[in-house]
């Protein structure tokens, strides 16, 4: 069997925000990524010996799925927790007890801090599948499925309506660190962090890449080579749904928003996705759909990830 090839190399310890990878850093991770995608046999034992603990705060179908499928499929250990961080004992106390007996600590939670103290605390390295805050581990694959379809993607407008929620973040972070100019809608009381989109801008002025701001759907989507959307209400906040549903009304995404954009544009979605809320069934389910090929490299960006950080 042909042998694997050498792995790029890091400077990230732990992944708890998409700001910890730099642009070449992710580029090799995309890189990887499609690699492990085409070749998964050269890949199989890289992983062989090493166990990896999975905390899941959230109830999960393509994260926890996709990461423990990674990690079997790369030769390694799956052990899973459910249960909120912090409860039974201190979250510092928790990850001292986990960096003596994993490689890797794998968390899904709630809130950013959490993800930072398991940081702080261990001595192996933490990787964020989720907060309040950020997704990396979606926007990594997102980006992925977006590369597949373009090619190349410096130049594309990538919009995002909806809530300037963490996944809003994230691939904010990502689309300009890769060249690609930023649209944002949301309605007023639902706009994107403050400081990420100055942190983003910072990005985007070095890479020649624009980010634009808007209340607006129609004007994030106008000339969009992507537009993209998230649930309205998240998984937390399902107590504003009823305010939510009446806020968004207007940022569906639809036939008619598509219009706006170029001929050749997809959609894409994390998922889960309540359709007939934040999108429509008819675009949901067109040829312009890509957000299944978006789970599908939830697996192979996952692996990228692991690889970079255990090999």
């Amino acid at each position: 069997m042909t042998a694997a090839p050498a792995l790029p190399k890091i400077a990230f310890g732990d992944l708890t925000k998409d700001l910890d990878v730099t642009s070449r850093e992710l580029v090799s991770l995309l890189d990887l990524a499609s690699e492990v995608k085409r070749s998964p046999e050269l890949y199989r034992s890289a992983l062989a010996g090493k166990s990896i603990a999975l905390l899941f705060e959230k109830p999960s179908l393509r994260t926890r799925m996709t990461f423990e499928l990674a990690i079997q499929q790369l030769g390694g250990f799956a052990l899973v927790s459910e249960g909120r961080l912090g409860e039974r004992e201190p979250i510092r106390d928790m990850a001292r007890n986990l960096d003596r007996w994993v490689s890797a600590i794998v968390a899904r939670t709630f809130l950013q801090k959490s993800v930072d103290s398991l940081a702080r605390w261990s001595k192996v390295p933490v990787i964020n599948a989720l907060s309040d805050m950020y997704h990396p581990c979606q926007a990594f694959a997102d980006m992925q499925t977006a590369r597949e379809h373009f090619g190349s993607l410096r130049g594309l407008r990538f919009a995002f309506v909806g809530d300037g929620n963490n996944m809003a973040n994230s691939l904010m972070l990502n689309a300009v660190t890769l060249g690609m100019d930023f649209a944002l809608a949301t309605p007023e009381r639902y706009e994107a962090n403050d400081e990420i989109v100055e942190q983003a801008r910072d990005i985007a002025s070095a890479s020649g890449s624009k980010i634009s701001v808007t209340t607006d759907p129609a004007e994030a989507a106008r000339g969009a080579h992507i537009i993209y959307t998230d649930v309205w209400a998240s998984m937390g906040a399902e107590n504003e749904a009823a305010e939510r549903r009446t806020a968004f009304a207007d940022y569906q995404v639809d036939d008619d928003l598509f219009r706006h954009a170029e001929p050749e544009a997809i959609f894409m979605h994390c998922l889960p996705a309540k359709r007939g809320e934040e999108v429509t069934d008819s675009v949901i389910e067109s040829s312009r759909s890509v957000v299944f090929d978006q789970a599908e490299n939830r697996l192979h960006a996952q692996k990228a990830l692991l690889l970079m950080l255990l090999s």
